[in-house]
């Protein structure tokens, strides 16, 4: 799971496309602060510059949204800087605001970063629930509620959200077909509809037939971090109080999770590895939680073999894992410009483009209903509907609390805790306690 948290809980490694593989591509890794001006500027002949600070292939770029808003605008011109992981980043841009210096006109913020930048920095961000075109209507709750400061904050929305998660549940059709389960992706969904106990209770089912050497799952951790990203609550309650160790939700996930470990159900893989992406290749496990940029993930690595074997269905609950958003700092010299650019770029209609051309799966709810997303499907799923099921999914995600530490407190449940459960053989109860000793002197630094 340490890669998972670090690959796209952080969504920098892996960008799908609608229907193609298509593999993140290193951004060009220049820091803002790089450049003698990383602000916005007037190149002499009349156009306004805006800088775009992000990390990884965002997608924006790639998928020709700055073009279409230039031909637009031909006032307008449009320049990104890249840094490829969002873990070196993401310190810059803290530091970046901090002195009010070697930003660009508008920076990505990744979902697990967010709750920080609004506790911390949104009296430094301009506030773009007000920028011309933006309706909150148009967004999910959930989406809106995480880039929006709390009230003693100011309550203004600072990130406009562009991609997020959705998960479903991918799953070998052969397999399932060999074990005696059903094949047929509204069947399959069925099978764990509205409990992820039932996804377990599948699971042993699957394994009283599979046999050895095929798991049911990829690894305990993918599935707790599916079931702690369906619950509003998690590792912070409404005011801040770290509750992790209390919350029944997030015990709850851990001891559902390391069942799978102990009752031989996991191919004891860590995500986001070679051992994990030749499991695709090998068919080592039958399922694995999905959101919609995996889908891509998963062609790639179990490659023309996997076409009509993989499938996705539902997932037992609405599931959120990953996502991003954009900010406008006050600093930039054309702030205003540069909200507007934010605002057109987080749009339904472009946020649709971006799932068309790049798999990001919108944040933007209206844009749920444009052919490009309703219509969506996936030709290497058996052509499954992929914008009505992560659709569904979407709009089912709770408004979630989003603490500043979330991802330190996730890696280490994964990487200390369930790991030691699904690899080392460890019990449940000592994984919890090693993951807990590990959260409480990473929080006390």
């Amino acid at each position: 799971m340490r890669a998972q948290a670090r690959v796209r809980r952080n969504l920098v490694t892996v960008v799908t496309a609608v229907g193609a593989a298509a593999l993140l591509l290193a951004g060009c890794a220049q820091d803002p602060a790089e450049k003698p001006d990383a602000g916005s500027s007037d190149d002499g002949k009349g156009k306004t510059t805006l800088t775009v600070g992000v990390f990884g292939a965002f997608g924006l770029k790639e998928a020709g949204l700055y073009d279409e808003y230039m031909a637009q605008n031909p006032g307008i011109r449009i320049e990104q800087t890249s840094i490829e992981r969002n873990e070196n980043y993401y310190p810059q841009l803290l530091t970046h605001l901090g002195t009010g210096s070697g930003l660009a006109d508008i920076q990505a913020v990744e979902v697990n970063n967010i709750a920080e930048i609004t506790a911390t920095q949104a009296d430094k961000l301009v506030d773009l629930g007000k920028a011309p075109g933006v309706d909150k209507a148009a967004y999910l709750p959930w989406k809106w509620a995480q880039g929006t400061a709390s009230a003693a904050k100011g309550g203004a929305t600072v990130g406009l959200g562009t991609d997020i998660g959705p998960q479903g549940i991918c799953y070998r059709k052969d397999l399932f077909e060999a074990a005696g389960l059903p094949t047929d992706r509204a069947a399959v969904g069925a099978l764990w509809a509205g409990d992820w106990n039932k996804y377990l209770e599948a699971g042993r089912a699957y394994k009283a037939k599979a046999g050895d050497g095929k798991a049911f799952v990829d690894s305990a951790s993918g599935v707790m971090a599916a079931v702690t990203g369906s619950s509003a609550q998690r590792f912070y309650d409404e005011q801040g109080k770290v509750v992790y160790k209390t919350n029944p939700a997030v015990r709850g996930a851990f001891d559902l999770a390391a069942s799978f470990a102990t009752d031989g159900l996991s191919a004891k893989l860590q995500q986001f590895t070679p051992g994990w992406d030749q499991g695709f290749a090998n068919g080592s496990f039958a399922t694995v939680s999905c959101p919609a940029w995996m889908l891509g993930y998963i062609q790639d690595k179990a490659g023309p073999a996997g076409k009509d074997k993989w499938d996705v269905a539902q997932a037992p609950k609405p599931s959120n894992w990953g996502g991003s958003f954009l900010v406008v700092p006050k600093a930039g010299k054309h702030a205003e410009e540069a909200a507007k650019l934010a605002a057109w770029l987080t749009a339904p209609a472009q946020q649709a483009k971006l799932f068309e051309k790049r798999g990001s799966f919108p944040s933007a709810s209206a844009a749920y209903k444009l052919p490009a997303v309703s219509g969506a499907q996936h030709a290497y799923f058996g052509g499954a509907p992929i914008g009505e099921i992560f659709a569904r999914a979407a709009e089912g995600v709770p408004v979630t609390v989003v603490g500043p530490k979330d991802l330190v407190i996730a890696q280490n449940l994964a990487d200390i805790g369930m790991l030691q459960v699904d690899q080392k053989g460890r019990s449940p109860q000592e994984g919890w306690e090693a993951a807990v000793k590990a959260i409480d002197n990473a929080l006390d630094q």
